[in-house]
């Protein structure tokens, strides 16, 4: 099998329409290179955050604030208070530091903040979008891209088959790639291999609607850019 070299190129998938063809600005099919090697680390200390990683924040005396927060595509958390924060690339320690400093600037005269990761994608594909069990599935062996969606429990009927992105960090970039299920499925289209921290989406008109709003707010040609 051909192993994956992501050319990313924007992410507005024109979602909505034209269900039953390919599109979007994506490029399709390419040859896709192995992602960065996962960061084996302690996840007090030297694991970094990723895209939908879920947080945990707690913020003493005020629980308006604490609770747990999942990292969106861009790598960014959504807290009262503070709004868009990003977190990707981040230590537990640093977003710590990080968070504190926004609270006190304003808020609170000590803020007393604390933060953990309370699930990692690091060691699992996720699946999102269009599928019946969306999630982060472990990986054993060689899993391909068919594969990682039936592990979700297969597309859902509002899925438009010919639209899956797969979002990958290689050399540190966070990029992505479109593929189309259903060339794949008939054997019209080599089925690529995913990897451990792959993020897969399936397009579909039920999509979530923070998933609509980040792939529709890439450039048109962005190959090779990160995001």
């Amino acid at each position: 099998m051909q192993v994956l070299a992501i050319v990313a190129a924007g992410l507005a998938f024109g979602l909505g329409g034209c269900a039953d063809k390919p599109g979007g600005p994506i490029a399709y099919n390419v040859p896709m290179g192995v992602p960065d090697a996962p960061v084996v680390a302690s996840l007090a200390s030297d694991y970094r955050i990723a895209p939908l990683d879920t947080v945990s924040v707690k913020v003493f005396k005020a629980d308006d604030l604490s609770g747990d927060y999942q990292v969106d595509l861009t790598g960014h958390i959504s807290m009262p208070l503070v709004g868009e924060v990003e977190a990707a690339n981040l230590t537990t320690a640093q977003l710590d530091d990080r968070l504190t400093q926004l609270l006190g600037q304003k808020y609170f005269e000590h803020p007393d903040v604390s933060v953990g990761v309370k699930s990692s994608t690091a060691q699992a594909v996720t699946v999102d979008g269009a599928v019946f069990k969306p999630g982060s599935f472990p990986l054993v062996g060689r899993t391909s891209l068919m594969q990682a969606v039936a592990l979700a429990g297969g597309t859902t009927e509002d899925a438009n088959l010919r639209r899956i992105a797969v979002f990958r960090t290689i050399k540190g970039q966070r990029q992505a790639a479109a593929f189309d299920l259903a060339a794949i499925r008939h054997g019209q289209a080599p089925d690529p291999q995913v990897y451990p921290g792959d993020i897969l989406v399936v397009d579909g008109s039920s999509i979530k609607a923070g998933f609509k709003r980040v792939l529709q707010s890439f450039p048109l040609l962005s190959i090779f850019r990160p995001f």
